[in-house]
């Protein structure tokens, strides 16, 4: 009777030990949220560190904690897979297990859920395409060991990249995207978007249908935007793989724009308007180091009232100041593209750009199959353009503009705009 007592309790015991474990991982893998997909690098499979520089013991307990990632990755994706509603299959598509099926799973497939699939009859206009190739493969050589351009960052890992700079991939789940935004390259109107696809935010308990209908107030909330940044937070120590599942498998995309107008815009959008935020945190250095202004106003409103203001050949001082990033990082609104984005160490499905943007949009919705859900906002005509830089740039030396392009070259280079030979060589 006492031994049958005994198992009884070692039997509960060990039961509510395995209870607790289970909880404890649910609990740090953050299971709750594990419908991903995922494994990417970039342009640079060939950078991983070296096996040969590793100790034998060392290298076995790396291929069981490989084995480890690989065996949850194996059951995301059965999960993710095994739970389909066969009720929504498509139309005409053979059956999981059909073997005429098997050469569409290994082509694959990016991951949208099926029911928000919108099937064209047409497709897509060979040109289009080829333009997208050809900006990708431009990026691929500037990124590539035989490009002899060198520019800080260029070969490091996605490994490499601390979470604090991966503040800018959004990602939507539930129709497979990741987006890169840049500041000042129509991101407002892409992140509407994303809150539509993403059913983030909800008025009376249904979500917003109309991207112009996003209040505008709440389009830079950052916690309406699921970003790589926030995945340590959820998932703990397994972030890194997931974020690395979810580049694999999500399409992922960007929009860039000329580095030089880029410039003129975020000025004129931060320095040519009252706004108390950057006047307090930017334009006050410019005005004291720059413009000798001992006691500059000390609000924007009093400043704007005396016509003091930062010039544009004060924001280009600040820029190429070395001081101004041995105090912080650039602001993300005159930070150079690639720094915000890492175009070489993640492999972007698609590179719009702000020149060809309408089409550009209405190619990249229609690639992830959403243009039936929602559609992008007429762009906005009071924009800066190209056209303008030699009026801008009239005030500022020849050799200053030289320092100036040099900082940017790299995303003139990567994103395929031509040096302002006429801004570089009068």
């Amino acid at each position: 009777m006492g031994k049958s007592r005994l198992f009884r309790i070692f039997m509960i015991v060990g039961a509510v030990f395995m209870i607790l474990l289970i909880i404890i991982y649910w609990d740090d893998v953050g299971a709750s949220n594990f419908y991903l997909h995922t494994t990417i690098s970039g342009p640079h499979p060939s950078r991983l560190s070296p096996q040969g520089r590793r100790g034998p013991e060392k290298k076995v307990e790396e291929d069981k904690e490989s084995s480890f990632l690989t065996d949850i990755d194996a059951f995301v994706n059965q999960f993710l897979e095994g739970t389909a509603d066969p009720t929504e299959q498509v139309r005409g598509e053979p059956p999981p297990g059909d073997p005429h099926n098997q050469s569409s799973e290994k082509s694959d497939e990016k991951f949208v859920p099926r029911r928000e699939w919108k099937i064209h009859l047409s497709p897509i206009d060979p040109e289009k395409k080829q333009k997208q190739e050809n900006r990708k493969q431009l990026i691929q050589d500037v990124c590539g060991n035989k490009s002899v351009f060198d520019f800080p960052g260029k070969n490091r890992t996605f490994d490499d990249i601390p979470n604090k700079e991966l503040d800018h991939l959004i990602v939507d789940d539930r129709h497979g995207i990741i987006y890169c935004y840049v500041p000042k390259v129509a991101c407002t109107n892409w992140k509407r978007i994303m809150i539509v696809l993403s059913e983030s935010l909800l008025v009376d308990g249904v979500p917003y249908q109309d991207p112009l209908d996003v209040p505008q107030e709440l389009i830079h909330n950052s916690s309406l935007h699921f970003t790589f940044n926030k995945f340590w937070k959820r998932y703990g120590k397994f972030s890194r793989h997931l974020m690395k599942i979810k580049l694999k498998k999500y399409t992922k995309f960007l929009f860039v724009r000329d580095p030089f107008v880029r410039l003129i815009s975020a000025y004129r959008n931060k320095f040519e308007q009252e706004n108390e935020d950057f006047y307090k945190r930017f334009a006050l250095v410019m005005l004291k180091k720059y413009s000798n202004y001992t006691d500059p106003p000390a609000s924007v409103v009093d400043a704007f009232a005396a016509g003091i203001r930062p010039s544009f050949s004060n924001f280009v001082q600040y820029l190429l100041d070395p001081s101004t990033e041995k105090e912080m990082p650039f602001n993300e609104h005159w930070r150079q593209m690639y720094r915000l984005c890492h175009p070489c160490q993640i492999n972007y499905d698609f590179v719009g750009k702000l020149e060809t943007l309408d089409e550009d949009a209405e190619h990249l919705l229609r690639i992830l199959r959403v243009d039936n859900i929602v559609e992008f906002p007429e762009s906005h005509r009071n924009r800066t353009v190209s056209s303008w830089e030699q009026d801008w740039f009239a005030n500022i030396p020849l050799e200053t503009r030289k320092e100036l392009y040099r900082l940017y070259e790299a995303d003139f280079k990567l994103f395929g705009y031509s040096k302002p030979e006429k801004l570089l060589h009068e």
